[in-house]
């Protein structure tokens, strides 16, 4: 998709010039001749980035950049000034400025400044979306093969795509995998959790609102949808949706208008609709608790996320990626799990899917002691945490905290249950009775703790 440009400049010769050349460069252009003007413009449509004049009456260009800051506006902001003045340059880098031009303007300072400036905020964003990713699509069973070869034929396309699976599939990861490898792979991927949004609340939080819409709408506020304008927008448990947020989802879908609370008028937006759930869509059309024609405007490619009772097999690859993946993050040290626990964790039902396991991957590691995990840690970490643990849990604050009140707590369970015999215990955990000893010292544990 081009990238949309907002060429903010009070002289109308510079803004008709900057748009021939911007737009010989294959942008898209909108511009406005005040601050008031561009602050409006940002709210209907975020750019990717802004030209910004900083000699302006009413509202110059450093106020202009300091609102769009306050607002939340992060998109990449070129001042263009007609004088050299270093202090004016540090105040707008101050205010978050990408760079800063001065008249008369040159093609290709220009071109380059913005060029550098989107690309910029591209990478930036993929690496928050990798920061934020779980996991990938880990695996190389049949059912995951068959996955991966469906996401490289649908991504390319314009497509809307329904994401059907259980709860902690990971439905999030194929929708993330169908935008990267899209054509809109450099615009926004905005996602939406359909169920985590008040009734009441998720109109305007899919389409806006203007100021005064409702109580408490002080100002106005652009949607989701608007947000992402040139990119895909990942409705998560789309089943969740009332009645009358699906009948505007339907418009939207059918004709790229939408219409925030309390609007007079629609908006037009691009945008490929990515959407999931773990709902059965067509017994909930049945039951009239989802709209049929809305449900064929999603399923034009459908994709199914396997649960991991069907691939088994990858099982392993999913553990050794968590492992590592935890190791990383909070600089622990690496543990193995034995054949042998690998066998009872392929034995269990998961009914949380990959979730499940990455959740009890981490507890193994926190709470067993030594560097190998066997079938018996599994078997004793694999159900809920309840009682004494499960407070002490939600009572500390650090990964340091849990870690040393966890080894306490199962350390004086062990004991007490081999009557404080530190040779016993210590055979019986698989450490050595001296390690014992300096954990017992570390940790405080005295017998008078065996309750």
């Amino acid at each position: 998709m081009r990238p949309r440009v907002l060429v903010v400049d009070d002289e109308e010769s510079i803004r008709s010039s900057l748009r021939m050349i911007l737009e010989f460069e294959r942008y898209r252009v909108e511009d406005a001749s005040t601050g008031r003007q561009a602050l409006r413009r940002v709210m209907t449509r975020p750019p990717a980035a802004v030209l910004l004049d900083i000699k302006m009456p009413e509202l110059d260009g450093l106020a202009t950049l300091s609102r769009l800051r306050e607002r939340g506006h992060d998109m990449p902001v070129v001042m263009i000034s007609g004088h050299g003045d270093i202090a004016v340059a540090v105040e707008a880098t101050r205010l978050g400025a990408y760079d800063f031009l001065e008249k008369p303007l040159e093609r290709d300072r220009v071109l380059l400044a913005l060029r550098n400036a989107i690309e910029r905020r591209r990478l930036e964003d993929e690496n928050r979306l990798l920061r934020g990713t779980p996991s990938e699509l880990v695996g190389e069973s049949a059912p995951m093969q068959e996955l991966r070869a469906t996401i490289e034929r649908a991504a390319p396309t314009p497509a809307t795509v329904l994401i059907t699976g259980e709860s902690g599939v990971g439905k999030e990861l194929v929708a993330r995998a169908i935008h990267a490898g899209s054509s809109r792979c450099e615009a926004p991927l905005v996602q939406v959790n359909c169920a985590a949004i008040p009734d009441e609340l998720i109109e305007s939080e899919l389409f806006g609102h203007e100021k005064g819409a409702f109580t408490g709408a002080v100002r106005r506020q652009i949607g989701k949808f608007t947000a992402a304008d040139g990119g895909t927008i990942f409705l998560d448990e789309v089943g969740d949706m009332s009645a009358r947020t699906q009948a505007k989802v339907l418009r939207a879908l059918q004709s790229g208008e939408i219409e925030p609370v309390g609007a007079r008028a629609t908006v037009t937006v691009d945008v490929r609709v990515v959407a999931a759930t773990h709902r059965d869509l067509l017994a909930e059309i049945e039951t009239g608790r989802f709209r049929e024609d809305l449900f064929y405007r999603l399923n034009v490619v459908p994709i199914h996320a396997p649960p991991l009772r069907a691939r088994l097999d990858d099982l392993p690859l999913l553990v050794d990626h968590f492992v590592e993946r935890f190791a990383a993050e909070n600089n622990y040290r690496r543990k193995t799990l034995t054949g042998a626990a690998i066998r009872q964790l392929q034995a269990m039902p998961w009914r949380g899917n990959v979730r499940e396991l990455k959740n009890l991957v981490e507890r193994l590691l926190i709470l067993t002691p030594g560097d190998a995990i066997d079938r018996d840690d599994v078997l004793r970490l694999a159900g809920p945490v309840r009682g004494e643990l499960a407070e002490a849990i939600l009572a500390v604050s650090t990964l340091r905290e849990f870690r040393d009140t966890a080894e306490r707590l199962y350390l004086a369970k062990k004991l007490e249950e081999h009557g404080w015999n530190v040779t016993g215990t210590a055979k019986a955990i698989g450490t050595p009775r001296s390690n014992l000893y300096k954990k017992m010292g570390q940790l405080g544990l005295r017998r008078k703790d065996a309750t």
